[in-house]
Parts: C-alpha cells; structure tokens; sequence
C-alpha cells in the first residue's frame, strides 16, 4: 500500500486539553468519537476504575454542563476553541466515602474537589472545623511533623483556610500557622492516603457537602427557592438558607420525575400524596437537573443492590490493597522505630564517644595541672617549712614579747598606783599651799595695815614735831632771856622722837618683813624640792604614762593647780611664789633630763626669775619705805641661796 493510501485512510482528529484537579492532559480525538470514548480515554490515562461518579464538565454561555455520554462530541454545543477544554470532576458523590470509594486515586481526586469546594465557600464550614481539616491536610501533603524540618513559616504559601474565616478573626498568619502545627504535630503516624479520608469524613457530614443547587420558583415569574440535588434525594431549599431543606424527597420515595419545557413535575412514590411542580429558569436547567437525578438515583439504586463482580473484585483488591498498606505501614513504621533507635544509639555512642575524648582531653590536662601543681607543691612545701621555722621563731620571740609585756604591765600597774600616790599627795601639798597662801595674805593685809598705822604715826610724830618746833620758835621770840640749855633740851626732844620713831617703827616693820619673808622662802625651798622629785619621777615614765591616759590626768591636776594659783592672793604675786609654781608646774615632762644638783631654769622671758648657781650668794636691795621728811631710804640687806628665787 503506498503512503498516499495511508494517508487517505488516517481518520481526523481534534485536540482536547483535559484539567483535573491536580494535572493537565491533552488528547487527539477522532471526529466520530462518542463522548463515552473520550471519557474512558481520560479514565485509563488517569488509571481509574471508578468512572461512575466522574464526568466531563464544560461552560458554554455563563451556564457549566455534562458531556453527554452516548451521543459524539462535536454533536454536542461544546466550546469552538482549540483544543477543546474539559474539566474531569467528579459529578455525584457516594453516601459513605469510606465503603465507597475504594481507589486511592479516586480518594485522591474527591479529596482535592472537596478541599477548593471548601476553600471557595461552596460548602460552608465552621472555623474550628475548617482548622482541623487544614491540619489533615498537611499530613496528607507533608507528612509527620518535624520541628526540625517544619519550621515557622513553612505554611506561609499555603491556602488552607477560606478567606471568610480569615476575615472573621483578626489573627495574623503566623497565628494562624501556630493553630494548624498544633492540631498537624498531633497526627503523627497517620499515613497521608488515611489522611485523605479522615478530612472525606468530616467534609461529608456538612450540610452542603455534595448538593447541586440550581434556583427554582413556584410558579413562572418568581425563583424564591432553591432545589438541590444529592446523594439522598432531592431537597427544596429557601433562598436565604441552604443548611436546612423545607422540604425533602428521598429517591426511594420518588416514583417518577419528569419535565415539560420549563415545568419541572416530582411524583411521590404514594399516590395519595401530593405531586411537587415547579418551575426553572431555563429548559437547560430543567436538562441539568433530570440529568443529575437520573444519576444520583441509579448510584442510589446500585448501592442497594448486590455488587457486581466488577465491584467485588475491587473491593477485594482494596480490602487487599488496605492490608498491604497497612503491614506496609507497619513494617515501616517499625523501621522508622528501629531507625530512630538506630540513630539514638548512634548520637548515644557518638555522645558517649564525644564524652570520652573530652574526659581524655580533661585527665591529660588535668594529669599536667597535676604535674605542674606538685612542683608547684613541693615549692609551697619548702616555703611553708621555711615559714613554719621563722613562725616558730616568730613565736618564741613573741612569748618572750608577751612575759615582757605582762612584767611591764605589773610595773606600770605598780607605777600607776605610786604615781597615783604622789600625784595625791601633791594635790593635798598644792590644797596646803593654797590655804597658806590664804593665810599669808591675811597676814600681809595685817602687815599693810600695821605699815599704814605706823605711817600715821610718823605723820602724827612729823605734826607733832613742827608743832614742837613752831612753839620753840615761838617761845624764842617771846622769851629771847631762855637760855640755850633749854634749845638743847627741845632739840633732844626732837632727835629722840626721830630716834623712837626710826628705831621702834622701822626696825620693828623690817624685823617683821624678813621673818615672814624667811618663812616664806624655807616653806618654798621645801615645796621646791618635793616638785623636783616628782619631776624626775614622772620624766622616767613619761612614755609608759602617755599609753595609760595618766598623762592627761596629771595635765588636768596642773591646770586646776593653776587655776588655784591664779586665784592666789596679791602678796603671792608680790614675792613670785605664783610665777615660781606657774614655771616648776606648767611642764611636768621637761624635754631635758635633770638631777638633784642642777637648777630648774626658768622658760618664759618674761619672768623675772634669776638662776643663781650652786654654793654662790647674791646681795639683793629691798626699798622698805620712805621715813622723814628727807630722801634718806632705810636698805634690807638679803642673802640667798641657789635654790630660792626672788621675785623684784
């Protein structure tokens, strides 16, 4: 046969594109195919055993129907475009998904209609629902959860809520994700195909899972209801509420269905009850509808009925088939098991191992600390011997230290209470001299009073003399024949009132002056040297005594000391016995070592104390007072000693 012969007997063709829910495929139809052939083409392509409740679905005119089965495809009022498009969807659903659908590709293909049939709110689904379905959903599609692999953000492509509930609830997507990954990492073990089936489940117990709604009226100008065509029967809806029928006809109820033109006639299977009429937009409608019922009532009819062979063998082949899965599922859920003990074991061994070489790498670090600490050791044990040896010493010398201090503190306690002794004694001394320093003034105020008398007496004798002297004169003037002898005797009486009163007064005043005043110097001599044996005293225990707080003790007696003498009387003053106390008192720790033999010099200048060295004598004049009526001064010549200090 030539090739011209073959070419005229090729049959034409017109291409096809197919779209099922998760693929595309294209086809060369034949002009005379049927539109049975086309679909059983897309069905061995597909791999599906199940065609009944498939179909090829097109739009023409804002309106989708079915491709007819029995009659050719270009027949039909199909789109004229190039190639042609189908979409391969399922046309009625089973009652129980889980007896009915036996082939995983049919599963698979219910699975994904329903899922955008959920998602484009054609089937209404609560939010807590729409949730637990989202998280089948990525167990069928991911698999088990993994923290490790699934991390934040791996749903952030994915569509698996309706936009409705995404309104409804003001949650970000993150929030949303939280939720899903919840319900999701509680699905564990379920393998992805039983996935499938459980979200088939809970989808066919909604209310509009299934249901053909097309908009029907009671009579010709209104369409205020809805019919809708299931699985179960048929069902009249009002506009407003699709959820709850108004009224309900079950095919085992339905004795015919028929249409004329746009009227559309439902007769129960009782015939006392009343027949439903109505009528649809459009006689396609009416087409559309009784196509749809004859279908869900033969899959009504065949459920009810025994199965076929066919049916049978491919229940058995799932039955089969499920049980293979399952030991599959089994087998490798326990390889996964022992995998993940394998893995276990091996991060144990590989833990175990890390450990071991970083407790070897810790004993040799610790073997050389160990090592550099013994030297480090044996030095510290050296020094501490070295130590230890000095610490002894130390110690030896430090309780030799402490007997010392505790015989220096027995002294000084006994040094304590001697100096507190005599530091007793010459506050009684000090008391003593204050009284006698009272009573020297008493007798220098009786003094001053028997020098102011004998005063008055001179100026009485002096009174009485001139008075003598004027009655002489007088008498001379009137008895000019006295002779001398009488001048001579008034004369005589005038030198001896001169001599009684230089002899008697003054001699008695001085005798009295310089017995007091030697007194005077022999008690001061007396206190002097008592102060300078408490003065050497205190100089050998003045560092003892300043840690005791004796010093400011003996300070305070000073000052009060002082304070009493510069209350003393003014004929103290007068003979220097205040400056005399206020120079031997006022340092009673000289800075300077002294002896028996040495003289206290005097510190202040502006004193007028006069050190006289030892075995030598110094002629001091006192002035006593002014006697006559001339310039003669009666002189009191004084001797003194080295120790006794005159005051001019």
């Amino acid at each position: 046969m030539s090739i011209r012969g073959l070419k005229k007997k090729q049959p034409k063709t017109f291409k096809v594109k197919v779209i099922t829910m998760d693929a595309e495929m294209e086809f060369s139809c034949e002009m005379k195919w049927k539109g049975k052939d086309l679909f059983d083409l897309v069905c061995r392509a597909l791999g599906l055993r199940e065609t009944w409740f498939f179909g090829l679905q097109y739009t023409i005119k804002g309106m989708y129907t079915w491709l007819k089965m029995d009659k050719k495809v270009l027949d039909q009022e199909i789109p004229k475009d190039d190639p042609v498009s189908f979409r391969f969807l399922a046309k009625f659903y089973p009652e129980k998904v889980e007896e009915e659908l036996l082939q995983e590709i049919t599963q698979h293909l219910f699975f994904l209609q329903v899922k955008k049939q959920i998602l484009d709110e054609e089937i209404y689904c609560s939010p807590e629902a729409t949730v637990l379905l989202a998280s089948y959903a990525v167990q069928a599609k991911y698999g088990d959860y993994d923290p490790n692999f699934h991390e934040p953000g791996f749903l952030a492509q994915e569509e698996l809520l309706p936009k409705r509930v995404l309104r409804q609830y003001q949650m970000t997507a993150d929030m949303w994700e939280e939720k899903i990954s919840a319900w999701y990492a509680e699905h564990r073990g379920i393998a992805r195909d039983e996935a499938k089936m459980n979200y088939l489940k809970i989808a066919q117990d909604l209310e509009m899972y299934g249901v053909n709604y097309f908009p029907i009226a009671q009579n010709k100008s209104d369409t205020d209801l809805l019919l809708g065509v299931d699985a179960k029967g048929i069902h009249v809806y009002s506009i407003n509420n699709r959820f709850s029928p108004n009224k309900s006809f079950e095919w085992s109820g339905i004795r015919n269905i028929s249409y004329s033109e746009k009227e559309l006639t439902i007769k129960p299977l009782d015939k006392k009850a009343e027949v439903f009429k109505f009528f649809s937009s459009q006689l396609k409608v009416n087409k559309l509808i009784l196509q749809l019922c004859i279908g869900n009532h033969d899959l009504f009819m065949r459920r009810r009925k025994v199965d076929s062979i066919e049916i049978q063998q491919m229940k058995a082949q799932a039955r089969e088939e499920k049980a293979r899965k399952k030991m599959e599922t089994q087998r490798l859920a326990r390889e996964k098991q022992l995998r993940e003990e394998a893995e276990r074991a091996k991060e144990e061994l590989e833990r175990r191992l890390f450990q071991m070489e970083d407790e070897a790498r810790q004993a040799n670090e610790a073997l050389l600390r160990s090592q550099e600490t013994a030297e480090l050791l044996a030095e510290k044990a050296q020094i501490a011997e070295e130590e230890a040896k000095l610490l002894a010493q130390n110690a030896a010398e430090a309780e030799q230290e402490r007997q010392r201090l505790e015989i220096t503190a027995l002294k000084t306690k006994e040094e304590k209470r001697l100096m507190e002794q005599k530091m007793r004694e010459t506050e009684l001394i000090a008391v003593k001299l204050v009284k006698e320093s009272d009573r020297r003034a008493k007798e220098a105020e009786h003094l001053k009073q028997d020098l102011h008398e004998a005063r008055e007496a001179e100026r009485k004798a002096k009174q009485k003399l001139l008075d003598v002297t004027k009655l002489n004169y007088l008498h001379v003037a009137r008895y000019p024949h006295h002779s001398p002898a009488d001048t001579r005797d008034v004369n005589f009486d005038k030198g001896s009132v001169k001599m009684d009163l230089k002899d008697v007064d003054l001699k008695r005043l001085s005798f009295e002056i310089e017995r007091e005043r030697l007194d005077y110097l022999e008690k001061s001599k007396k206190f002097e040297d008592r102060l300078k044996e408490l003065k050497s005293e205190i100089h050998a225990l003045k560092l003892e005594e300043k840690q005791t707080g004796l010093y400011s003790h003996w300070n305070e007696v000073l000052g009060s000391l002082d304070r009493s003498i510069g209350n003393a009387p003014s004929w103290m003053k007068t003979f220097g016995a205040g400056d005399l106390l206020d120079i031997n008192l006022r340092k009673p720790f000289p800075a300077y070592p002294l002896n028996a033999t040495s003289s206290w010099p005097c510190t202040n200048k502006n004193q007028h104390t006069v050190p006289v060295e030892k075995s030598t004598f110094q002629t001091n004049t006192l002035v006593a007072s002014n006697v006559g009526t001339g310039t003669r001064k009666q002189i009191i010549k004084v001797q003194q000693h080295d120790s006794d200090v005159i005051y001019i």
